[in-house]
C-alpha cells in the first residue's frame, strides 16, 4: 500500500530548508509536463533549463510562465544546463537544490527522502541510490555505474551505490566558487568528487526508478562517446586525487587522536599476530617507495589483498610518499644507486637544501647535460634497494615496538 505524503508539510519543510527544485531538459516532450506537475505538489521553486530541445519543449514551458525558466541553443549538453541551474540558484539565494531529470525515470514523490535525510544530515550531498538489479536496467548502466563507483572510491574513499543517478539534493550555497569544466553527464561525477574535496558529506539515499520498456526507452546518453569522456575525467582527477588530496587528507589526519585510533584500531588488534602487522608495514613502505609514482597505494591494496595482509595497514604505511617525504625519498634512492654503482653523489643536491625545488634542478640538469638514463638507471636502481632496506627498517621496529607494548596484549586470541 502506498504511503501518504502530506504534501503540505513538506512544501513548508523546502520552503524552510531555502531549497529548489532544478530540472534539466532536452527533447523530452512526452514527459516534461507530467514532472513538472509532479514537482509542483512539493514546490513552486522550480528552474527549469531548456537544453537547446528541438522538439515541442518550448510550447509546453509556455504553460507554465510562473516558473523560472532558462532557455538557450544550440544544444550544450547536461553538465552545462545543470551547471546554468546551479548558478541561477546560487544568485538567487537558496541554499539546497534538488536536481531531478525530466525523462519520466525519477518519481517527485521520492522528494521527502532526500528532506527527511537533509535535516538529518545538513549541508550534505545527497545522491539518489537506484536499484541496479530491477527489471527492465539497461545493462550498460549497471556495468558503467560500477566502474564509475570504483574510481569515485578511489578517489575520494568514499564508498557509494551509485555515483551516477540524477536524480540529487546539492547544499549550493556551500559550493559557490568551486570550479568545474564538464558539459556532459560526465559533470554529476566531476561534482561530486570536487564536493567531496571540499569536505562536503557524501552520502546516499534510496529512490524509485522507472525504466520502459527498450523500444520505448527516450535517452540521450551515448555510450561510446559519453563512457570515452567520463574515462578521460577520470584520467584528469587521477593526478590531483593521487598527488593532492589523499597526501594533505593523510597529514590532516595526523593528529594525536586519529593517531592514537588507527594504533588502536589496527596495530593492537589481538586477532593477527604481531609478524603479520610488521609485514604489512614493511610491504606497505616498500611500495610505498618503489617508482611506480600515483599507483602505489593502489597496488598495494590489490597485492596486500591476494596475500592476506591488513590492507588498513599496508595502505598506511604506503602513504609514506607523501610530499613532504619526496625529496627525502628521491634522494635517498638517488644516493643508494650512485653508491651501488661505485659513482660520486651530484653536487646540486644535499641534504641541507633538499627541497621539491632542488629536485626539480636535478632533474632540469639531467635532461640538458644528456646524462638522463645513466641518472635515472641509478635511480631506478637505488629506489629498489633503498625501498627494501626502509621496509625492513621500519618492519623492524613495528615489531620491536609492539613487542614492547606488550606482547601477551597482542598474541592472537583462541579461537576455540
Amino acid at each position: 500500500m502506498p504511503i501518504k505524503i502530506d504534501y503540505e508539510l513538506y512544501k513548508k519543510k523546502i520552503d524552510a530548508l531555502d531549497c529548489c527544485v532544478i530540472i534539466p531538459t532536452y527533447n523530452n516532450e512526452q514527459t516534461l509536463a507530467i514532472v513538472i506537475n509532479s514537482v509542483l505538489k512539493f514546490t513552486e521553486q522550480i528552474i527549469v533549463v531548456n537544453d537547446g530541445a528541438t522538439d515541442q519543449t518550448s510550447e509546453i514551458l509556455k504553460d507554465f510562465s510562473n516558473l523560472n525558466i532558462i532557455s538557450y541553443t544550440p544544444n550544450k549538453g547536461k553538465g552545462i544546463a545543470l551547471r546554468t541551474g546551479i548558478k541561477i540558484a546560487q544568485e538567487k539565494g537558496y541554499h539546497y537544490a534538488i536536481t531531478i531529470d525530466s525523462d519520466g525515470q525519477h518519481f517527485a514523490d521520492d522528494i521527502p527522502v532526500f528532506i527527511d535525510k537533509i535535516e538529518q544530515e545538513p549541508d550534505s550531498l545527497l545522491i539518489g541510490a537506484r536499484n541496479l538489479n530491477q527489471e527492465n536496467m539497461p545493462k550498460k548502466n549497471t556495468f558503467g555505474n560500477k566502474f564509475s563507483n570504483f574510481w569515485f572510491m578511489l578517489f575520494t574513499g568514499i564508498n557509494l551505490p551509485d555515483t551516477q543517478s540524477g536524480y540529487r539534493l546539492y547544499p549550493i550555497s556551500k559550493m559557490k566558487g568551486m570550479r568545474f569544466f564538464t558539459s556532459k553527464y560526465e559533470f554529476e561525477i566531476e561534482v561530486s568528487v570536487k564536493a567531496a574535496w571540499r569536505g562536503i558529506k557524501v552520502l546516499p539515499v534510496c529512490i524509485n526508478v522507472f525504466y520502459a520498456e527498450p523500444e520505448k526507452r527516450i535517452s540521450h546518453f551515448r555510450p561510446g562517446k559519453d563512457f570515452t569522456r567520463i574515462s578521460l575525467l577520470n584520467t584528469y582527477l587521477f593526478f590531483p586525487a593521487m598527488f593532492w588530496h589523499k597526501p594533505f587528507r593523510l597529514i590532516k589526519m595526523l593528529n594525536v587522536k586519529n593517531i592514537k585510533r588507527v594504533i588502536k584500531k589496527y596495530f593492537l588488534d589481538a586477532n593477527e599476530s604481531i609478524t603479520r602487522k610488521s609485514i604489512g608495514v614493511a610491504f606497505g613502505v616498500f611500495m610505498g617507495i618503489i617508482p611506480i609514482w600515483g599507483f602505489q597505494f593502489l597496488t598495494a591494496l590489490i597485492v596486500a589483498h591476494f596475500l592476506k595482509l591488513n590492507k588498513a595497514i599496508v595502505g598506511l604505511a604506503a602513504q609514506i610518499s607523501i610530499p613532504p617525504m619526496i625529496p627525502l625519498l628521491l634522494y635517498g634512492s638517488l644516493k643508494t644507486g650512485q653508491i651501488l654503482l661505485g659513482r660520486e653523489v651530484s653536487e646540486t643536491i644535499s641534504t641541507d637544501t633538499l627541497t621539491l625545488e632542488t629536485i626539480k634542478q636535478l632533474i632540469q640538469e639531467y635532461l640538458f647535460s644528456g646524462k638522463v638514463l645513466l641518472h635515472f638507471y641509478e635511480y631506478l636502481l637505488g629506489s629498489m634497494v633503498f625501498a627494501a632496506i626502509m621496509a625492513l627498517l621500519f618492519g623492524t621496529i613495528t615489531y620491536i615496538s609492539l613487542k614492547l607494548a606488550g606482547g601477551r596484549i597482542l598474541k592472537p586470541a583462541n579461537k576455540n
